[in-house]
């Protein structure tokens, strides 16, 4: 009976198909009807996805889902059902839904419920096998960042993923009958008066008391992380706290792995005369403490004194709840709970617990294409000893060669620096090209017979064979389907890892820096050089192939290094359907590798269906404004965050339309462009920075037909630098016959009428894009344009957005403020409304060129066009006013 529950609850919930991890994360990012919609689940089967949205936009009412019937005397409710068949725990919904997602999305949705501070799987029953699964994968991702205390004042912080660090684990088990409300009670135990969280699902929480069916067995884990300040932390020292669903007596299996890897465990029964053999563990290492209630009707002083000799359990280490004394008795636990983990020198790595798991528990990582996945991933970065050497010697294309490479390639449509012999400057720019061909000659040891004018330039790019380590990365990227994806990630979490230990000095120098307003613009620039030739992620790879492509397009079309490389840009576009970012514009040289980046959208036109069309969403803002966050709050996609580094250029990401939306919004794909943060110390420190940010607005503003403007409302001077550049890159762009749609978002508003009560602000802003506007037009020399409406579709009611900040409380403790995420998906919204009616904000003449190639979006094909026109374009300083055959290209797209 009990093997036929699981399959009984998922043919309930309408998951019966998609048992054994047929769902993945493409499916539920996908935008369909109810992306948008704000009715309550009508039925069991809607229960999954409703939960499902609100959990990947990091929503902290996620698990308060109602099920509401057209008939009331059929109440099915995730919360208040009156007949409990038909109402489902969250627990057993939560465990459910692991049950039948991809590993993909289980590590997804790991890391969106500990941002909401929910308590994660650690042991996943399964009732079907009798066996339960130790989640390590899932939680693999999960990059946690606290400042412990110091008895020598050290105020250093510690950032690594969780499964990493030594952190010793606290069980709290029930064995028999409790009066006490263990769960309730471990929230209290990891709250403040002044910020309590629902970690773990209680029994007075919406549909908590509805008795579970699939979830006992079912260990959760949360972690408690210090800030650093005393009158805060509730513990100096960071601690997991593990918590068993059920009766402990009939789960031996996972309390004998409690016993083995926790530094204390704590009991609460008040069957003191029943079956506590579950206790006498052998392989134990655990201090054991016993939590009774002497209100309970079985409370005998005497047979608690025979238990503890029984089972020896100190006499200290009894903690008993007396009358009404809920916060003596929470303090009491803590005070255990504190000295448990300061005595104890018992801290073991969550990775470390899967030798122990082993015997009799699933351990999920051990399956073939994880294990192979991560063998090819050691097979690159176990090598690494030096970051910057390893660059230098296994991805030595696209560094200062393809940075001088691009800059040439600037200066000759830009002709900045020639003076009245232009011819000169000329020869002594072919000179340059020359030169910098030998150089690379001899760093690939390749010899090119052609000495063209097209090959010059990249013939030390040029080579007949690539590195040992992206030999290894292309074989693991042309792995199959689940082997594939294990590869990228690992290989992802294995650099983070090694970026961020090699990288932690320079970034607190770093920040000191950018602090200190007095500190030589020289020193901040260094730094940021250091950091870049530091940091290693999978983007340099993908750099690295972009090279080898295009240094292989130089050569002649029979030479075999050519013909070697035509596969990669498919490989790189079956990334983005797999839904990595993949870079746009490469940050370090501020370029794009054109010929790579063509034939990848090629590529991916022909792999998704060459009738597909796109939409495109794009990002503008200040560094560290949260633009990135506000993307992976939105869609639920991966954006970096978390490795410590800002976005650099900019990465663009696919997200799938569905079927039945694809009429609504005009196309079948949404690609949403993420860029570098505007007033990066890097740039910031080059006389040139303000051209940069000027052409990457152009650049992304020109290929999207949404742009979405990001502001800190507490920087006001910072917002009128961005407004400067965004007006330019809008009157650019109205040249071109585009005229297209902006959306204002103002972050950190906290006041819940700020819509209201900035409506004068509103008109401010107003009155200075207006300003703004007239100044950038007499520069460009286009004095027609005296309002920021003649440029762009802006509607100062409709497009302002104000948005909370993300964090609810004091971080790393802090869930994700509920506020954030509601405000967050009322943009969503509107971005999705305003998608379905992209063409009223062009011109008529760029519609009725679009109308010809039919409604909605553009191809892949016709987007890398423009793209392709735009890019040459921008490297011409006043191509936008002079060049009238651009703005006949513009039609075409």
């Amino acid at each position: 009976m009990i093997a036929e529950l699981l399959p009984e609850l998922l043919s309930t919930l309408g998951l019966g198909d998609l048992h054994g991890g047929k769902l993945t994360l493409s499916s539920v990012l996908e935008i369909n009807s109810n992306t948008v919609s704000d009715k309550p689940a009508q039925s069991l089967e809607q229960l999954p996805w409703t939960f499902l949205r609100k959990l990947m936009m990091s929503n902290l009412y996620a698990r308060n889902i109602k099920c509401e019937h057209d008939q009331p005397m059929y109440n099915c409710s995730f919360t208040d059902a009156k007949d409990d068949s038909d109402a489902i725990n969250p627990l057993d919904l939560i465990t459910a839904l692991f049950h039948c997602s991809d590993p993909f999305l289980q590590q997804e949705m790991v890391s969106k419920m500990s941002m909401c501070q929910f308590a994660v799987p650690l042991l996943l029953p399964n009732c079907d096998t009798q066996q339960s699964t130790l989640m390590l994968w899932a939680m693999r991702d999960l990059v946690k960042k606290f400042r412990p205390h110091s008895p020598a004042g050290d105020r250093t912080f510690v950032e690594g993923r969780i499964v990493e660090m030594d952190i010793p684990m606290v069980s709290f088990v029930r064995l028999g009958e409790s009066s006490l409300p263990k769960s309730q009670t471990l929230n209290k135990l990891l709250s403040t008066p002044h910020q309590h969280n629902d970690t773990f699902v209680h029994c007075d929480m919406e549909g908590g008391d509805v008795p579970r069916r699939i979830s006992d067995g079912l260990v959760e884990v949360s972690w408690y992380l210090p800030c650093g300040n005393t009158n805060i932390d509730l513990f100096t020292q960071p601690v997991a706290i593990a918590n068993l669903r059920g009766d402990g007596r009939l789960s031996k299996t996972q309390m004998s792995f409690l016993c083995e890897t926790s530094a204390a465990v704590f009991i609460f029964s008040d069957d003191l005369e029943g079956d506590l053999s579950t206790l006498n563990n052998r392989e134990s290492r655990a201090e054991l403490f016993l939590v009774t209630n002497s209100q309970s009707k079985t409370f005998n002083m005497e047979t608690l004194r025979d238990i503890c000799m029984k089972h020896k359990v100190k006499e200290t280490n009894v903690i008993i709840k007396k009358k009404k004394k809920d916060a003596e008795f929470v303090k009491a636990l803590r005070f255990h709970v504190s000295g448990a983990i300061g005595n104890s020198p018992i801290k073991m790595k969550v990775e470390d617990m899967a030798a122990v798991a082993r015997h009799g528990i699933v351990v999920d990582e051990d399956c073939t294409e994880c294990t192979n996945g991560r063998a090819n991933a050691e097979g690159i970065t176990g090598r690494i000893q030096d970051v910057v050497e390893f660059k230098e010697d296994q991805l030595p294309l696209h560094g200062e060669i393809w940075k001088q490479i691009s800059q040439t390639q600037k200066e000759r449509f830009r002709m900045c620096n020639a003076d009245k012999d232009k011819e000169g400057y000329k020869s002594s720019l072919k000179t340059k090209k020359e030169t910098l061909r030998k150089e690379q000659q001899e760093t690939a040891g390749y010899k090119s017979s052609l000495r063209t004018k097209e090959t010059k330039l990249r013939e030390k790019q040029q080579r007949t064979d690539v590195s040992e380590a992206m030999g290894k990365f292309t074989a693991g990227i042309s792995e199959l389907g689940t082997q594939r994806l294990y590869f990228l990630k690992w290989l992802k979490i294995q650099l983070d890892t090694l970026s961020r230990h090699n990288l932690f000095q320079l970034r607190e120098k770093y920040k000191d820096c950018c602090r200190n307003t007095s500190q030589n613009k020289e020193v901040i620039a260094d730094l940021d050089e250091q950091i870049s030739k530091c940091s290693l992620g999978p983007e340099h790879f993908i750099r690295e192939l972009g090279q080898i492509y295009e240094c292989a397009c130089s050569l002649p079309e029979n030479n075999p290094a050519r013909q070697q490389v035509q596969n990669l840009p498919a490989l790189c576009a079956q990334m983005l359907l797999d839904g990595f970012p993949v870079e746009l514009v490469d940050g370090d040289a501020s370029n794009i590798p054109m010929k790579w980046i063509k034939e990848v959208l090629t590529q991916l036109h022909q792999l998704v269906d060459t009738k597909s069309k796109i939409q495109v969403l794009t990002v503008l803002g200040v560094q560290g404004t949260g633009k990135s966050t506000l993307l992976n709050t939105m869609f639920g996609v991966q954006f970096a965050v978390s490795s410590g580094r800002c976005t650099r250029g900019a990465f663009m990401l696919l997200i799938k339309v569905s079927e039945e939306l694809r009429s609504e919004l005009k196309c079948d794909f949404i690609m949403v462009i993420d860029t570098e943060g505007f007033k990066s110390p890097k740039l910031a420190a080059l006389d040139t920075s303000y051209e940069n940010y000027n052409k990457l607005a152009t650049l992304v503003i020109g290929l999207s037909d949404i742009t979405i403007i990001n502001i800190a409302m507490e920087n006001n001077t910072e917002m009128k630098d961005i407004l400067q550049i965004v007006v330019h890159a809008f009157l650019r762009m109205k040249e071109v016959g585009k005229k297209p749609r902006c959306l204002f978002v103002h972050q950190n508003v906290s006041d819940m009428s700020a819509h209201y009560s900035n409506m004068r602000d509103r008109k401010k802003l107003v009155e200075q894009l207006d300003e703004m506007t007239r100044a950038a037009a007499k520069m460009e020399k286009r004095e027609a344009n005296t309002k920021f409406t003649d440029v762009m579709d802006y509607d100062p009611d409709k497009d302002s957005h104000y948005i909370p900040g993300l964090w609810h409380g004091t971080p790393p403790m802090a869930p994700v403020n509920a506020g954030y995420s509601e405000a967050v998906y009322e943009l969503k919204k509107t971005l999705i409304g305003s998608l379905q009616t992209s063409d009223d904000v062009m011109t008529n003449d760029a519609i009725t060129e679009k109308m010809k190639m039919g409604d909605g979006g553009v191809t892949y094909s016709t987007w890398t066009h423009f793209l392709h026109d735009l890019l040459k374009q921008l490297l011409h300083e006043d191509s936008f006013q002079k060049n009238k055959e651009y703005t006949r290209s513009y039609g075409n797209f």
